[in-house]
């Protein structure tokens, strides 16, 4: 077996804001069959230390950049993991990254460093008897691990750093590098100087040893002033050391035969009586159009604002909108005001039972993304038969496959695509879907071939399993 120390700031089911927690949840069973053993370190979160059970202390700071902290070996939501209890840095309420005001904790940068701090520790000496072959970061709070390792000695792990999504690069002002235990001297284009400022990220996508991210076409999109945040210079200089590796979904969880949130079904005939339940739930009257679904954080990034320019031509076509999300007080308000129409529902927050009553009962789901690095609401969809529209990028357009004249010919489109990322783009795509669902012989043809579709982990875990033995082996 081949053992693995996963670090990273969040992790389901214990603590969630996105994607990233769905992936570093996973990831540790998905690996088991493709032979690797899988821990994994988090901060100790209110949430995670009242999920552990029988906690060992395996390591002990006396001073870990504030305050004492204690490494917990433990089980918690069937997960084995290592929580870095240090109360001075995660004993605070809500959001892991911000605080009661709504904005960052001011010591951000120090209690992320810390968690590397204590990742490159773990790497470098193991904890209770167990020592790891490969160290696998995860975004800009793991990113400090390789400039820590160096100075732990002990054993020398491969390191992975996995971009999940590089518009956040943990940056800061210079004159942290004391504080954060920095070298002054990798403070340059080769360590983690970053436009003038400091940053964890840029830390890690200089001294890790591989790069991975949630899909080969951000793997490529990285490497472009578009999309690559300033950072693109970066990633084309280790191009070589890249590799695009799709998400999966926990298609355990996600099964609309076995989910207990949902009226369950098998196929896509089985979709009526879900519908039916969310319509009933939200207050919907029936309709002859697709009711389409949006379950999504509220930024400008998801792209909602195209979504509320050209909702007008859905309910013109018969269709309707139900939304389930928050983020941006500005477009928070504006949903709330489009449920103003009998055909709109709109539900401000988060909730994850109704998050799944809404793929399984909607016709379609709207991912209409800037940029996405992999996406997992599409593949939700598909899970569920509710057909994705999504914009041509990232792992959007890696996962479904375009309702074009020669996929609808063959038989194989299971979604809509549209470019570029504009209103009148997603405007047609729209006039394309209400057209495809009056064509029921069609329609059912799509969902069956999205319920077929692979979203789940096997692929992925083999890749990944593959990357950490060509770094073992030194290849």
């Amino acid at each position: 077996m081949i053992r693995v120390l996963s670090v990273a700031s969040e992790i389901a089911p214990l603590v969630k804001t996105g994607g990233l927690a769905d992936v570093t949840g996973a990831l540790p069973g998905a690996l088991e069959g493709a032979g690797v053993q899988m821990r994994s370190l988090v901060p100790g979160y209110p949430a995670v230390m009242a999920a552990l059970a029988a906690p060992e202390a395996v390591h002990r700071f006396e001073d870990l950049f504030g305050g004492p902290a204690v490494v917990l070996a433990g089980r918690a939501a069937g997960l084995d993991v290592l929580v870095l209890d240090a109360p001075h840095l995660y004993a605070r309420p809500g959001n892991p990254y911000l605080g009661p005001d709504g904005r960052d904790w001011p010591d951000n940068p120090e209690r992320f460093a810390a968690l590397s701090w204590a990742g490159a520790h773990l790497g470098a000496h193991g904890a209770g008897g167990w020592q790891p072959q490969v160290l696998h970061g995860h975004d800009w709070q793991a990113g400090f691990m390789t400039e820590y390792l160096p100075r732990m000695g002990g054993a020398a792990p491969r390191s992975v750093l996995t971009i999940h999504n590089i518009a956040f690069t943990g940056a800061t002002d210079s004159g942290r590098m004391h504080a954060l235990r920095l070298d002054p001297a990798r403070f340059h284009s080769d360590g983690y100087e970053f436009w003038g400022a400091i940053s964890a990220l840029k830390a890690g996508l200089m001294g890790a040893d591989a790069l991975t991210t949630v899909s080969p076409r951000y793997a490529e999109e990285l490497m472009t002033p578009d999309f690559g945040m300033g950072l693109d210079g970066v990633m084309r200089h280790r191009q070589g050391d890249l590799t695009g590796i799709l998400n999966g979904i926990d298609d355990a969880v996600w099964d609309p035969a076995t989910d207990p949130e949902i009226t369950r079904f098998r196929d896509p005939a089985g979709k009526a009586a879900a519908r039916a339940a969310l319509r009933a739930e939200l207050g919907l009257p029936e309709a002859a159009g697709p009711l389409c679904v949006i379950v999504s954080r509220m930024t400008h990034q998801k792209g909602l604002d195209l979504v509320l320019e050209v909702l007008p031509t859905l309910l013109e076509a018969g269709g309707q909108l139900a939304v389930l999300g928050s983020g941006d007080p500005g477009l928070e308000q504006a949903f709330r005001h489009t449920a103003q129409d009998p055909n709109v529902a709109v539900r401000i927050g988060y909730d994850e039972g109704l998050s799944h009553r809404l793929i399984a009962g909607g016709d379609a789901i709207l991912v209409p993304s800037r940029f996405e690095p992999c996406g997992l609401t599409q593949m939700y969809g598909l899970r569920y038969g509710t057909i994705p529209v999504v914009a041509l990028t990232g792992g959007l357009a890696d996962t479904v496959i375009n309702a074009s004249p020669a996929a609808m010919a063959r038989g194989v489109a299971t979604g809509i695509q549209f470019a570029p990322v504009t209103a009148t783009a997603l405007r047609g795509a729209l006039i394309r879907l209400a057209a495809l669902f009056a064509e029921p012989r069609l329609w059912t043809r799509m969902q069956v071939n999205a319920m077929a579709h692979p979203v789940g982990w096997s692929q992925s875990a083999d890749a990944y399993a593959a990357l950490y033995g060509r770094l073992i082996q030194g290849r």
